[in-house]
């Protein structure tokens, strides 16, 4: 029944009930009106719980140079609605949500708070079928297309900035060199450093070359009091 939705979700539940669940808006929990048919609404409660956790513990350990506001604001750009809805819509979940008849004759499928809250609770329903490690490989694939676009759009840009000091002694040479890089394709790990007239002056990690490069050049410019 789940199969094309599971293949979306990259997850496969042991309990299909589950699932079943989190997609269950109120207003259809509210027309059926049994004891079996429950709203999303309490998986959605958890959902939010998980990930925050996943969401911080991420970005704590790939993100080794940003201080703690800019954790801060970068979390709660992820888990805001905004950020929610738009992962809903890349798994396709709208078309799988059980909605009441007037929900769904006025966009409820569309509706960006629905949808938001129905990814939380298949977060939760992932959680509850498979645990902790489930939730975060699922959380960490939308954690490393979000973190990754907004480090290019959102964050200081580290390596300008270190360019743009070098650049002012001419004949110095600036180059990232890639030190190493590890794990499984839905979770790579990559070290950077970034050397001057082929000293080190500074090395990152991310989960992506351009965020690690980012990172080196933001140590680079600790060292120089920048």
């Amino acid at each position: 029944m789940f199969e094309k939705l599971e293949k979306n979700l990259g997850y496969t539940f042991q309990d299909k009930s589950l699932l079943e669940n989190a997609l269950t808006h109120s207003s259809f929990a509210n027309e059926v009106k049994t004891r079996h048919c429950d709203s999303n609404e309490r998986l959605e409660f958890l959902g939010d719980a998980v990930l925050g956790i996943i969401s911080a513990e991420y970005l704590y350990f790939h993100h080794t140079h940003v201080p703690e506001g800019e954790l801060t604001r970068l979390r709660a750009s992820m888990v805001c609605e905004r950020s929610l809805q738009g992962f809903s819509r890349t798994v396709g979940l709208g078309g799988w949500l059980r909605l009441g008849r007037g929900e769904e004759n006025t966009g409820g499928r569309e509706r960006s708070s629905i949808l938001a809250d129905a990814f939380e609770a298949v977060i939760a329903a992932i959680y509850i079928d498979g645990g902790l490690p489930a939730a975060k490989q699922f959380v960490t694939r939308f954690a490393d297309q979000f973190f990754s676009a907004h480090l290019e759009s959102g964050m200081r840009d580290y390596k300008t900035e270190l360019q743009e000091i070098v650049q002012k002694n001419h004949g110095e040479k600036l180059e990232y060199v890639l030190a190493e890089e590890s794990g499984p394709d839905h979770d790579k790990k990559f070290v950077v450093e970034v050397h001057l007239n082929n000293n080190r002056i500074g090395v990152g990690r991310g989960g992506s070359k351009k965020e690690a490069e980012q990172m080196a050049a933001c140590e680079a410019l600790s060292l120089m009091g920048q």
